[in-house]
């Protein structure tokens, strides 16, 4: 974790090189006059946000204009790396999908790859199917070996396997989602409505691009409390590209009770764009009325822009529950209930550890 001056400085260039290309002039200067600690921080950082490959191709082309050999090699020794990493990913990826689908369950992609060129620190796969087959399949076709389990992975119907030579796990979340699995009905559109897309030679199943910004809402404004640059810029490329159904985003997230959260994402994502691009995303009245927050909530903590869990994340919360509770959604509302107790436990553990990943 970061924990130095050098964090707002790293976040500046690396938003520049994504969200302003042609700006790249500062950012390379600003990773030239770093020592080796603060370059190690700065790819760290790219890690996390998972705009490695996005951010070092436009960060070599300016270090070749201006001449800098040392960031020119430095970049392409990292992306080769990462490149070689996520080669390697897929080729997995490919393999477990397939394995799942022959077992006579369906398999979506999500989120690890939203951020395409880059691919997220994990495998991520929404399944719908028996548990005990699905884990039968990892186990014994793959030889996988199953992680420990969190309290919140238990509730939310989540297993975690890592398999012989691949660094990063694989990530089941079967039949339900959200933090504690209260969305089920939600659940269904990541199969009903998935699409093929090619990534490289491989072509997998990922999630409709209304499902996209459900599942980083889901991630992000319900467990997480925190952004990363590859939200916003994963967002605010559907929403240029005009590829979301606005109509379509509401009413899933209003029927499941997230819609102010979904709302709150998107303008995260155009605050963002103005901070660092200068113009701002064109976003429907319904999404704006709906936003709780703006990126001026948002702050510079452990390398992601955090808000605050008192009043916004709470808030979202509450909203969420009270409206699982008038719906009747009695499951639903119980789940919910966790998350108090839940949270608690996290906060503690990030206090103690720095990280809550043992209860979440």
């Amino acid at each position: 974790m970061i924990r130095n001056l050098h964090t707002e400085a790293h976040l500046r260039a690396l938003s520049l090189l994504i969200f302003c290309p042609e700006r790249s002039d500062e950012p390379v200067h600003h990773v030239a006059g770093l020592d080796q600690k603060g370059r190690e921080e700065f790819f760290w950082l790219a890690d996390a946000h998972h705009v490695m490959v996005r951010a070092l191709q436009p960060l070599q082309r300016q270090a070749h204009a201006i001449g800098d050999g040392e960031i020119v090699a430095l970049t392409q020794s990292v992306l080769d790396r990462e490149r070689g990493r996520i080669v390697q990913a897929l080729t997995y990826l490919e393999r477990v999908c397939t394995r799942i689908k022959a077992a006579g369950c369906e398999v979506t992609v999500i989120k690890s790859l939203d951020h395409w060129p880059d691919f997220g620190s994990d495998l991520d796969l929404f399944t719908a199917g028996d548990e005990r087959r699905l884990v039968q399949v990892l186990k014994n076709e793959l030889r996988a070996r199953h992680c420990m389990r969190t309290p919140g992975d238990c509730i939310a119907h989540k297993r975690s396997f890592a398999l012989p030579g691949l660094p990063e796990r694989v990530e089941l979340h079967i039949n339900r989602l959200g933090p504690v699995g209260e969305h089920v009905e939600l659940a269904k559109r990541f199969i009903a409505r998935r699409q093929s897309a090619n990534f490289n030679e491989f072509t997998l199943q990922i999630p409709a691009p209304e499902d996209r910004v459900i599942a980083g809402t889901l991630q992000r404004m319900y467990r997480n409390l925190y952004i990363r640059i590859c939200d916003v810029f994963n967002t605010a490329s559907l929403i240029e590209r005009r590829m979301l159904d606005f109509v379509d985003l509401r009413e899933a997230a209003e029927e499941a009770g997230i819609w102010p959260g979904v709302a709150t994402f998107l303008t995260l994502a155009a605050d963002y764009v103005k901070k660092y691009r200068g113009d701002r995303l064109e976003l429907p009245d319904s999404v704006i009325e709906a936003s709780h927050f703006g990126a001026d909530r948002t702050l510079v903590r452990g390398g992601y822009f955090r808000f605050p869990a008192l009043p916004y994340g709470l808030g979202l919360y509450i909203r969420q529950l009270r409206h699982a509770a008038n719906s009747g959604d009695i499951p639903g509302t119980a789940r919910l209930s966790l998350v108090p107790p839940l949270a608690s436990m996290g906060a503690l553990a990030y206090a103690v550890t720095g990280s809550s990943g043992r209860v979440w």
